[in-house]
């Protein structure tokens, strides 16, 4: 538990978007602080935790090796998957207009 979870008073700085979890469609967070900001992440909580040294090298490594195939598969699922259709249907719904 942190600090700033027991001070705070049940305010939600994280802003609400819907992502993709397999096929289905849940609501995720968009850090807007801590070391993930920008990010979706499941919990609040998370854009605050410590980043995994490991698990950062070994994904530097990997996009090093495969990162335009990820970006070609990547870019085929958001066209293709229906999910990924609603997802983006979805988000742009709840975007604040200029």
């Amino acid at each position: 538990m942190l600090l700033r979870e027991i001070t705070s008073n049940d305010q939600i700085d994280e802003a609400l978007t819907w992502a993709r979890k397999g096929k289905d469609v849940v609501r995720k967070y968009r850090c807007m602080g801590g070391m993930r900001h920008g990010r979706i992440v499941a919990t609040p909580g998370q854009c605050y935790a410590r980043i995994d040294p490991k698990k950062r090298a070994n994904i530097k490594r990997m996009k090093a090796r495969l990162g335009k195939r990820l970006i070609r598969k990547t870019k085929r699922t958001k066209r293709t998957n229906p999910a990924s259709r609603r997802v983006q249907a979805m988000n742009k719904s709840t975007r604040r207009r200029k």
